[in-house]
């Protein structure tokens, strides 16, 4: 009873943080912000790294986002998380890239699926196992995209289906029969690739 009290007093006080730095920021402190920017510039990149399975497009959606908050803070109206909130952004942004993406693949006619991990040199050379999150990345990209948002949301961005459901615009059943399918997928994914 008491672990539970302390995690939720914990996700408390990390909500009044973020309420804090946004006040703080909208009065005019720019050290707010990039506290901010600090705070959820990894989540952003990894988010957006697994939706679109490269450095560079994300690292592009962790910019934008940036800006976006830096611009649209102040019509942050707290109906949600601050975190749910960037993650929204983040999810559009990610989204809009995949469209970006493919267009640029038709006009140039150029349909090769290039798998590079160049690096992003303060979060991969951290990595224990580079091969583990390649393999994972190739498994995400054989999903269809409304799996794999769920499951990297779900799984990944650790969000519960309201917040996702907040996020995507799709209702919580649609949801759990999309990660249904993406889980049971990976699994069997998974399965052929230790044979």
């Amino acid at each position: 009873m008491f672990k539970s009290l302390e995690i939720l007093l914990r996700g408390m006080n990390f909500k009044n943080d973020d309420y804090e730095l946004v006040q703080d920021f909208l009065s005019g402190d720019q050290q707010a912000f990039n506290n901010l920017a600090r705070k959820y510039q990894e989540k952003i990149y990894w988010h957006a790294r697994r939706i679109l399975g490269d450095h560079d497009d994300a690292h592009d959606v962790v910019q934008q986002v940036l800006l976006v908050m830096y611009n649209k803070l102040n019509t942050f109206n707290y109906s949600s998380s601050l975190y749910t909130w960037i993650f929204k952004i983040t999810y559009t942004r990610s989204l809009n890239q995949l469209k970006k993406r493919k267009l640029k693949r038709i006009i140039t006619l150029n349909f090769s699926d290039d798998i590079e991990n160049p690096g992003y040199e303060n979060i991969v050379d951290n990595l224990e196992n580079k091969e583990e999150l390649i393999r994972m990345q190739k498994m995400l990209n054989k999903l269809p995209l409304k799996q794999r948002e769920v499951f990297i949301l779900r799984n990944y961005d650790e969000l519960s289906y309201d917040e996702i459901s907040s996020i995507t615009g799709k209702s919580v059943g649609a949801l759990k029969a999309n990660y249904f399918h993406a889980f049971k997928k990976i699994k069997e994914l998974m399965g052929k690739d230790e044979n």
